[in-house]
């Protein structure tokens, strides 16, 4: 199929590197792989953070909208229209109405809804959404929460489910050479959740100090000096900060680690998780929002308690004090995410999706 693919949230092309940012270069990629062309539609970012603002980014999305349209009419239009993560602070200003006007079906792929904001300024801009989902061919969910939250909301809905998950090509041939206390983190310093779980992980360190951990931590963003405080308590040579790194340098100070320690406050999966899990490493992580998602509790990891602090050091404290467990559960996670969780995999049952729904052939 030639798919027209769009992010609303941001384009898979925007230069700050992201979770939405690299599931949608993944998505891209899968589809590619399965045969498919894809071509970006439109690099209009339409997210907005208050309804008034949501106006006028509706506004200035016309012309845009008209550009579209021309370049359908006076070319060949596409087969598809695929719109990744639109939800309420983040509409899709153009697939509905071109889809509806030159007769072709549209998707979407991890689209939200929250019913708390049908009671809030937020409801027009939600309907919206909700007008998407229920008309698209199909609609994927990544998580199973995620499934049932958009059935609940949306019975009319066509749901399909895909699993999480990433390229797994940096990891397949990689040695290992685990350093058993080393504790390592990837994850931008930004407030909100991810600020939450730097505190959490801070704090859960604080409770075992006597046990001989480092931490590496790999990430940047608006809130370091905040995140760099967290840490101070902490004798210097515990804590490496090693900053904005390349996936091949993820990749490679991973496979160097002895467990991934990273607690998810609302991690809506974390494919983060899944790149540790490649290189061997156990996950210490809460059971929390889409998180059990991509980590096996029990398996490939540890998912503690939402927020108890204790709990989530004791997991930590278990795979520092236990070589055997750690390197059971490190072999369980690499072979889990190589064989379930893979860009291979995941492009197969895309397809797979596309053919039965989306009139795919």
């Amino acid at each position: 199929m030639r798919i027209a693919f769009y992010a609303p949230l941001k384009s898979p092309n925007h230069p700050v590197p992201s979770g939405d940012r690299l599931m949608a270069r993944l998505l891209i990629r899968a589809l590619e792989l399965a045969g498919h062309t894809v071509d970006i539609a439109s690099e209009f970012r339409s997210f907005a953070a208050t309804p008034e603002a949501a106006a006028e980014v509706v506004a200035c999305a016309a012309p845009e909208l008209q550009r579209l349209r021309a370049v359908w009419s006076d070319g060949e239009k596409p087969q598809l229209w695929f719109c990744y993560h639109p939800y309420y602070k983040s509409v899709d200003p153009f697939g509905p109405a071109l889809c509806a006007e030159f007769d072709i079906p549209h998707m979407t792929a991890e689209a939200s809804y929250s019913a708390k904001r049908d009671q809030s300024d937020w409801a027009p801009f939600q309907a919206q959404v909700a007008a998407q989902v229920k008309d698209a061919a199909v609609n994927i969910a990544f998580t199973q929460r995620d499934r049932l939250g958009l059935e609940r909301a949306l019975p009319q809905a066509t749901v399909a489910q895909l699993a999480p998950f990433i390229d797994t090509v940096l990891f397949e041939g990689a040695i290992s050479k685990p350093q058993p206390t080393r504790l390592i983190t990837v994850a931008m310093m930004r407030a909100g959740d991810k600020m939450e779980s730097y505190r959490m992980l801070a704090g859960a360190l604080a409770e075992i100090s006597d046990k001989p951990w480092t931490l590496a931590i790999i990430g940047d963003g608006p809130m370091r000096s905040e995140v760099e405080q967290l840490f101070s308590q902490f004798e210097p040579h515990r804590i490496e900060w090693l900053g904005e790194r390349d996936a091949a340098e993820i990749a490679d100070a991973l496979g160097h680690a002895g467990a991934y320690a990273w607690p998810g406050c609302g991690e809506a999966y974390g494919l983060a998780y899944l790149e540790a899990q490649a290189a061997g490493l156990p996950v210490v992580a809460q059971q929390t929002a889409g998180v059990p998602e991509v980590v096996q509790a029990g398996v490939t990891g540890y998912l503690t308690p939402d927020g108890d602090v204790a709990a989530y050091a004791a997991a930590l404290a278990t795979l520092l004090d236990d070589p055997s467990t750690r390197q059971a559960m490190g072999e369980a996670a690499r072979h889990f995410v190589l064989a379930e969780r893979s860009l291979t995999v995941a492009a197969g049952t895309l397809d797979e999706i596309l053919r039965k729904y989306a009139g795919a052939n």
